[in-house]
């Protein structure tokens, strides 16, 4: 959650926003600040309101030429736009108004035309000039900002000038900066630190919980995201968290539950529908994951994120039920998306071998290989389409001459082995693998495998459990 959308659940801002709404329902205008109807325009806008978003920016800057707010609305306006020479037309009024927020707003466009390292200097160049009382204000705001543009390693250096501030608002900060460079457990650890300064923020275990499911404590992500809900039950954030740590560990039941009260809660929000359906094939409900992906289609733009999912879900249900051709009509739609092509065209193999034509899959295997260049991804994705179709000596086969071609530190492929070896009762060699999955890829171990293991089970262990099984301990 950022700074705004904390900001957005605030007492203050809803008693702002009420305000507006019953003036805008009554038809009687009501003075109001600039900078609030700014804000509110910011809201309208998250929620995808853009209509309403711009009547309320109007508004503002009828009440107010020169507010910062409303300024600061435009000029990103025109930097999602790509006109950056308006955006610093909007920057120049800011300055003239408000010098720091003028400041910030040009490193913000700087950032924006990917000049990371002129906006950092900028940033330096002032720091000299503030207040020693102001600085750490000061330093917050910057690394904040590089922060909220994923600039991590410069949010990082710049939390570092703090001098030590152990403040709350810093240490979040902190959090949110490791867990952006992939420093799960360190952003965990400072997570905690807040919760015990205020174990009522739901919005610190959501937080708590993201590092976990990061770091793949799926087990924990869920404990955390249950203290998240019973702070507040209507929470879409920690229903959400809750629903992904179940699917992670292969409770679809009730991760599908909890996909459909954040659907209840998020009704335009195409994800929830997406991974209804994503459990709804996995529990081998097809027609009803059907109906409910066509939902998160109706919910999705053309710039939907989802769009490529949605589609390939979609194909492998409609490949289930024996009827080919209406899932490659979806793969053939992704086509005109950006997305990993060869990938799109190896599922197309995929489920004209599952519908008993080798010959077609075939072909397009071949094609999918030649334009990737026999890239050892798109090899080992034809090889686990084999043994999902149930070719499993071929899979074999073709799986060790594979391990013999790819780099020695090479991570993927082990558990789908392992399974071959397993299904043909080769016991040694499948020991053998499962060692090497879990030791160089304990997440798709655990994707792949985890049917054979207790639920809770780490990756890590599995190795030992199923040699004690096998020996009959």
């Amino acid at each position: 959650m950022t700074d705004n959308e904390a900001y957005f659940e605030s007492k203050s801002f809803l008693k702002i926003l009420k305000k507006y709404e019953e003036s805008a329902k009554s038809g009687q205008a009501t003075y109001m600040d600039a900078d609030d109807l700014a804000d509110i325009a910011d809201y309208y806008q998250l929620q995808g309101r853009t209509e309403e978003a711009e009547t309320v920016i109007s508004l503002a800057l009828e009440y107010n030429p020169e507010a910062v707010g409303p300024l600061l609305y435009r000029g990103r306006e025109a930097i999602n736009r790509k006109d950056f020479d308006t955006a610093q037309s909007y920057a120049e009024r800011i300055e003239a108004v408000d010098s720091q927020e003028g400041l910030y707003f040009k490193g913000e466009i700087l950032i924006c035309q990917e000049k990371i390292e002129e906006a950092d200097e900028l940033f330096r160049e002032n720091l000299k000039e503030i207040m020693p009382d102001e600085q750490m204000d000061y330093v917050y705001d910057v690394a904040s900002l590089f922060s909220d543009y994923a600039i991590f390693n410069k949010a990082f250096e710049w939390i570092a000038r703090s001098q030590g501030d152990d403040s709350d608002e810093f240490k979040e900060l902190m959090a949110r900066t490791l867990f952006g460079l992939g420093k799960y457990k360190d952003s965990e650890r400072i997570f905690n630190e807040l919760i015990d300064h205020n174990p009522f923020s739901a919005h610190y275990w959501n937080a708590l919980a993201s590092a976990q499911f990061m770091n793949e404590d799926y087990n924990a992500a869920i404990t955390s995201s249950e203290y998240a809900i019973a702070i507040d039950p209507n929470d879409p954030e920690s229903i959400l968290s809750k629903a992904n740590g179940l699917y992670n560990l292969g409770n679809y039941e009730s991760a599908l539950s909890y996909f459909k009260r954040y659907s209840e809660l998020m009704p335009h929000d195409e994800f929830g529908y997406l991974h209804q359906g994503t459990c709804l094939i996995n529990l081998s409900r097809f027609e009803e994951a059907i109906a409910i992906l066509e939902t998160a289609e109706q919910e999705s733009d053309e710039k939907s994120v989802y769009l490529v999912d949605i589609f390939q879900e979609l194909a492998f249900a409609y490949s289930e039920l024996k009827k080919p051709d209406s899932g490659l009509y979806y793969i053939d739609k992704t086509m005109e998306l950006d997305c990993d092509h060869t990938n799109m065209e190896i599922i197309k193999g995929h489920i004209l071998l599952a519908n008993g034509r080798m010959d077609e899959a075939k072909q397009i295997f071949r094609h999918a290989l030649r334009h990737a260049e026999n890239a050892p991804r798109a090899m080992l994705r034809v090889i686990v389409s084999l043994y999902d179709n149930h070719y499993v000596n071929l899979s074999y086969i073709l799986l060790k001459t594979f391990f013999k071609k790819v780099d020695d530190d090479w991570k993927e492929g082990y558990s789908y082995m392992a399974l071959c070896c397993l299904d043909m009762n080769k016991q040694d060699e499948f020991l053998h693998y499962l060692k090497l999955a879990v030791e160089r890829n304990p997440k798709e171990a655990r994707t792949v495998m985890n049917g054979f293991f207790p639920e809770d089970m780490r990756p890590e262990d599995y190795y030992d459990y199923m040699l004690n099984k096998m020996n009959g301990q």
